[in-house]
């Protein structure tokens, strides 16, 4: 006769002691929570804060960069920074805009 394991129940109740080691969990994490003052979502919203100011400086540096280059190679002063420092501006905003409508999870 095959011997039965008493540890693994697959087909009966879930065990009470897990479910009060779940309980104890959540309430530990709530009172966690309230004491440090950080809401779940608000690790979210800084993530979304750096990238749009991320998005905004890099363009911006990066387009200017860009510009002065081709103002020093060319000697179109100060055209070739000007269009690229507009071009970085219409990156930056649509880069915003994208961020600004992604769904949450």
């Amino acid at each position: 006769m095959a011997e039965e394991n008493p540890g693994q129940d697959f087909g009966e109740a879930e065990d009470p002691r897990l479910t009060a080691l779940d309980e104890r969990l959540r309430q530990a994490r709530g009172s966690d929570a309230a004491r440090s003052g950080v809401k779940p979502d608000a690790d979210r919203g800084y993530a979304q804060g750096n990238r749009v100011i991320s998005a905004l400086i890099g363009s911006l540096v990066g387009s200017a960069l860009i510009g002065w280059l081709i103002d020093r190679w060319f000697g179109t002063s100060p055209w070739g920074l000007i269009v690229l420092l507009f071009l970085g501006i219409a990156v930056a905003f649509r880069q915003i805009i994208r961020i600004g409508n992604e769904r949450p999870e």
